[in-house]
């Protein structure tokens, strides 16, 4: 059994910053990335950022420059720092993990329950 646990959504007015976490626990072998991915209010999930094991990463045009990913692979944990925030980042933000667990012989894609983060003033 794997999770993964998000946290650190909320109300941002426009131009602030938040910081999201996700943990991964369970029966957890190897992980090969984590990312961020988020889903807006009748849009299709979209790719946030994503990080490697060995730390290369990857973002959206939408977030270069403004959103920085990172991981802790000790902590099997990622985190999404979001600065100069609009209202067009409101959305679900989902958090991923492509992983082999104690019990699979290939790489399986698990998803967090989302987290809330919205930009208004």
């Amino acid at each position: 059994q794997v999770q993964l646990v998000e946290s650190g959504g909320g109300l941002v007015q426009p131009g602030g910053s938040l910081r999201l976490s996700c943990a991964a626990s369970g029966s957890i072998g190897i992980i090969s990335h984590m990312g961020w991915y988020r889903q807006a209010p009748g849009k299709q999930r979209e790719l946030v950022a994503t990080i490697t094991r060995g730390g290369r990463t990857n973002y959206a045009d939408s977030v270069k420059g403004r959103f920085t990913i990172s991981g802790d692979n000790a902590k099997n944990t990622v985190y999404l720092q979001m600065n100069s925030l609009t209202p067009e980042d409101t959305a679900v933000y989902y958090c991923n993990a492509d992983l082999m667990s104690y019990y699979d012989d290939k790489y399986v894609m698990y998803w967090g329950q989302g987290t809330q983060v919205t930009v208004s003033s």
